[in-house]
Order: structure tokens, then sequence, then C-alpha cells
């Protein structure tokens, strides 16, 4: 068997130097504050039956994939499932994506065109950087939730022949936080340009219900696209890219992430729009985890552990603890009374800003809630 170049044996080196190695984690029984199956869908007993009978009654077969949506993929259900989505979004079209890396990788990477600009948040995901990469376009980042950084940007690079994309994250994955939505469409339409945001965080968690920070701010029609991710919120597979109905079409013919690649299968359609449909007529996952939120958020300020936090009202709560090794330790401590946490290190984060990301859950009981924050109160202090 041949070996690994040593170049790269040397970066695997060093990130154990660093004490940043990556491995997947093993199966465990803990209580569950790392996943982001916000609601509880991804285990839901009820979606699960409900998807197959969806399937029986159809006469629809489980598997099914076989070949790019272009070619052999696009079973009806494809169809059904995006006018929901839309419907559901008060948007003209949805297209989905095989996930939220993919419909990333694949608006970022075809809609904005040569010579144009890209102002992006500087805490945006991966997938949306990876995206941006792939562009023909010229991005520049701007600091964190700082609009007059964004105008700065823009006063200097817009020009009457160019488009202007800015891209943001309702809900930001690693800190929790979210940016003023509305002062950002304002400032985005005073000077016409294409606002985008990645809702993957939101769905599932603000609105009524769980629509995203989007429709319950009720700016939904000054967003040129919104980004859905299915892997958390609803606890299944897939994305959907939100906007008009050119905007689908355009991507269809020339995002290169769903043009080269099989599409999904029945089953994994099927289950998106159950799980959409389950949103829309039952709310009591999403005000459960409302109330867990206001919870957390109200305990950590008892036990004095506000400062350590990034300040949030969303689903993620991180509390910076410097240090990839101290981290782990305190991260560690929790596991073994029982609680699943999970150290976030450099560089999958600024080194200086490692964390403990904490997941809530509507399935959470408040005491849970609030015995892993006398925990980390006891391990920190």
């Amino acid at each position: 068997m041949r070996i690994l170049p040593k170049s790269l044996l040397i970066k695997l080196e060093q990130r154990k130097q660093n004490n940043a190695l990556r491995s997947l984690p093993l199966i465990n029984n803990l209580i569950d504050f790392a996943s982001n199956d916000y609601l509880g869908f991804a285990h839901s007993k009820f979606i699960f039956d409900k998807t197959h009978q969806l399937l029986l009654d159809r006469n629809i077969k489980i598997n099914g994939a076989t070949g790019s949506r272009l070619l052999s993929g696009n079973h009806h259900l494809y169809q059904e499932t995006e006018d929901f989505i839309a419907g559901f979004h008060q948007s003209e079209s949805a297209l989905i994506f095989n996930s939220g890396y993919d419909a990333n990788v694949g608006f970022f990477s075809a809609v904005p065109q040569r010579n144009d600009i890209i102002l992006y948040d500087e805490l945006c995901h991966a997938s949306i950087r990876d995206g941006i990469q792939l562009s023909n376009a010229k991005p520049y980042k701007f600091n964190h939730n700082d609009f007059e950084d964004l105008e700065k940007l823009i006063l200097k690079y817009q020009t009457k022949f160019v488009e202007v994309y800015i891209v943001t994250e309702s809900v930001f994955s690693m800190d929790g936080d979210c940016p003023n939505l509305e002062e950002l469409a304002q400032l985005s339409e005073k000077h016409k340009c294409h606002l985008v945001i990645d809702e993957a965080h939101a769905l599932g968690v603000f609105g009524e219900n769980g629509q995203g920070l989007v429709q319950e701010l009720q700016l939904q029609n000054k967003v040129f696209a919104r980004i859905m991710t299915f892997g958390k919120g609803l606890g299944c597979h897939g994305a959907a890219i939100l906007g008009c109905k050119n905007l689908k079409e355009y991507l269809v013919n020339f995002a290169r992430s769903f043009i080269y690649t099989t599409g999904l299968s029945p089953h994994s359609v099927a289950t998106i729009l159950v799980a959409y449909q389950e949103l829309e007529t039952d709310t009591l996952q999403v005000e459960k985890l409302r109330e867990n939120i206001i919870h957390f958020n109200q305990e950590k300020q008892i036990l004095g552990l506000k400062s350590m936090f990034v300040r949030s009202k969303s689903a993620i709560q991180s509390a910076i603890i410097p240090g990839n090794q101290n981290v782990k330790n305190i991260a560690r401590q929790i596991q073994e009374k029982g609680f699943d946490v999970k150290a976030i290190l450099s560089p999958t984060v600024t080194e200086g800003q490692e964390r403990l990301r904490i997941c809530l859950h509507s399935y959470n009981s408040k005491e849970e809630i609030s015995e892993v924050l006398r925990l980390l109160s006891n391990f920190v202090f």
C-alpha cells in the first residue's frame, strides 16, 4: 500500500502538535448538546413513518436516484416539494440541491460574473468562501456584522458597470449571533446591491413556523437569494436556493454542482416535503426550542457566565475558552458527566477564539440545560 507524500504527513504532524487534529467522533449515548437537529426531526418516528407512507401511497420506489436531474433523476416529487418550499417561504421559486455546501458552491461560482463584486462577512461559512473562490467576480470581506465597513467597500468598488452582491448569514454557525438584517436590507436597497443570505441555522428556529429570520422580519421581498439548508432544523439531507423564477432557470443552466451530480432519491425528497409539512402544521417543537433558548440565556446570567458567551438568541451558544488544550479539557470533563458538548478548535476558528459550542434542542429539558451550565461554571471558575 502506498503511503502519503511527505508534505502531507508533515501537515498532519503540525495539526497534532497544535492539538488541532480532527478525527471522526464515535457514536455515544450522551445527552445531546452537540448536534444541529434543533427540533428533533432527525429522529422523529412520525416523520419517518409519514415519509414511507407517502411513498407507498404513490407507489414510488424508496430508492431511485439514477442520474442528474437534467437526465433521468428529475422525478415528480421534486416539483411538488419545490413548489411547497417556495410557498412556505413566500418566494417565487425554489431549487433543491443535494446539500447546503452544493447550494453555496453552485450559486457563488455561477451567479456573480467576471468583474462583479462580492462583499462577504469575514465569518461566512466555508461553503460560501469555497464558492466565491470558484467565481470570476472580485471578492472583498467586511468586518463581522460591521455595516459601516461594508458601506465603505460599496462606495470604493461599486461602479455602474458591475453588479454588487452582499453576502451574510442570518445565524452564524460558530458564534450563533445574528446581523441586523433590517439595517442590511436598507443598505442594500440604498446602493442597489443584491443581498444573499444563508439561513442554514435559522430554518426551524426563527419565525412563527420556523420559516427563518428573513421572514420573521418580513424582509423576503428585499433579498435576492436565500439558501435554506435542511441538515439542521429539518434533520434531513439537501438544501434549496430561493429567489425569482429567472434565478432558478439560470441555476439549472449554469450551476455546476446542480448539473453534474446525481439527484436525490425519492425517499430523500419525500423526507424534505414531510418535514416542511410538519413545520407548517405543528409549531410545538419550534415553541419548545424558543423556550429553551430563553431559559439558557437566563441561566447563564444567573451563574455569572454571560461574559464568556457570544451574544446569541439562536440555538447555537458559544463560550469562548482560549487555547485548544484548555477547551478540549473542559469539554472532556463535561462529557464525562454525561453531556455531549463539543470543543471547537483553531484553525476552525481564529486562534484565541476557541470555544465550547453548545447546541440547544426542543427535546432538551430545562433541568439538563441548567445542569450543563452548572458544570461549565464549576470547571471554569
